[in-house]
């Protein structure tokens, strides 16, 4: 889901089953990336996967790393990785984002060959744009709070220059849990 005007390029791991199976990004059951992206008020509702075309016209781009699915990111290889950041930093730079976040700190370190990556925005890396990781919002993942995945959401919005909506952000925030 890209195209002109894109400020934010959200970039995932790979598809997970269910994602490949309806075409949609993040609809596995227990992913918190679509009531963490309402609740940072990066959408005006809370969307569900079938609404992801929606994303462009707010400036929000998704794509991931790696094309092919699978269970768990971390049957994704190296090797895909490797590939999947020189195609996202030609996306990034072809589109002229402002902002590109990857969502998933383990994925990034290999993708990018950067051991040392915290969660936040990233140094020099190249395509004219800002970068940031944040956490991986599957529900597989226990290492980050709902909390955490709309706060690091927000963030990159407002870094990318987002106009963001303003919710029932606590409400929707508990639902994540």
């Amino acid at each position: 889901m890209v195209g002109p005007g894109i400020r934010l390029l959200l970039v995932g791991i790979n598809p997970g089953l269910r994602s490949a199976s309806v075409g949609c990004h993040f609809a596995g059951p227990g992913n918190r990336f679509w009531p963490a992206l309402y609740a940072a008020g990066i959408t005006p509702q809370l969307f569900v996967p079938a609404q992801q075309h929606r994303l462009p016209d707010l400036g929000v781009g998704i794509t991931n790393l790696a094309r092919r699915p699978s269970a768990r990111a971390s049957d994704v290889t190296a090797a895909e990785l490797r590939d999947g950041s020189r195609q996202v930093v030609e996306l990034a730079a072809h589109l002229r984002v402002r902002v590109v976040a990857v969502l998933g700190v383990s994925a990034f370190r290999v993708a990018f060959e950067r051991p040392g990556a915290a969660v936040g925005p990233q140094g020099d890396l190249p395509a004219g744009s800002r970068w940031w990781v944040l956490h991986n919002p599957s529900g597989l993942n226990a290492h980050a709070t709902p909390a955490d995945h709309a706060a690091g959401l927000r963030a990159v919005g407002r870094a990318a220059g987002l106009r963001l909506h303003r919710g029932r952000r606590s409400r929707d925030a508990r639902r994540l849990r």
